[in-house]
């Protein structure tokens, strides 16, 4: 299982971004994480106007430049999805400022990939449906589609199926045009799961 710190690093490679970018970026990790909100403020995706009101409310930190020029980086990234990822808990966003300004960066990042946990390369990310971003994200998503020929995120053929190894010779199959098979970010964290699965059950007693 990769390391949700190390891989959510490999996005600050991709700064800095533009404000639709961010949004669409962050969308993106979200969709991929997982991560189910109680609060029903932070079901929707961030959008342009959500950073821009963040910004103004102190949230997050203002961008370099201005204007059609200005610019986030990676600490915004982590601010943004750390603001989310909060909602989701149900924090107000009083709560979440005072938490946001309070903790230094790598705190701050440590804490984000503990909440998304499994998280997916940035070449990994599906925007099917969704405001895909430009720029760097773009070239890497687009580097990863050409690499598979095209067909990672596609309609695979009726009865193609992904055979999966799990612990102590276990493996579990999984149609391709499954939804929770569109990537290999998305098989891999479903076969972690059945796999914890396994081990809790090879692990009780037999009555």
């Amino acid at each position: 299982m990769s390391d949700p710190l190390l891989t959510l690093r490999e996005y600050a490679k991709l700064a800095p971004w533009n404000i639709r970018d961010l949004a669409a970026l962050s969308g993106g990790i979200l969709d991929a994480s997982g991560v189910t909100p109680i609060n029903a403020a932070a079901q929707s995706r961030p959008s342009d106007r959500t950073i821009r009101f963040y910004v103004t409310r102190h949230l997050m930190s203002p961008p370099e430049g201005r204007g059609t020029a200005a610019t986030y980086n990676y600490r915004h990234l982590l601010q943004l999805l750390s603001i989310k990822l909060r909602q989701m808990e149900g924090a107000t966003l009083a709560t979440i400022t005072k938490d946001i300004t309070e903790a230094p960066g790598d705190v701050l990042e440590k804490r984000v990939a503990s909440a998304l946990g499994t998280l997916p390369s940035p070449e990994e990310l599906d925007f099917r449906g969704h405001v895909a971003p430009r720029g760097r994200v773009a070239r890497a998503v687009n580097q990863r589609a050409a690499s598979n020929g095209g067909q990672e995120g596609s309609t695979a053929p009726a009865g193609a199926w992904y055979r999966m190894a799990l612990d102590d010779g276990a493996e579990v199959s999984l149609r391709q045009d499954h939804p929770a098979a569109r990537t290999a970010a998305q098989r891999q964290r479903l076969a972690d799961r059945i796999a914890r699965v396994v081990r809790e059950l090879s692990a009780e007693p037999v009555s």
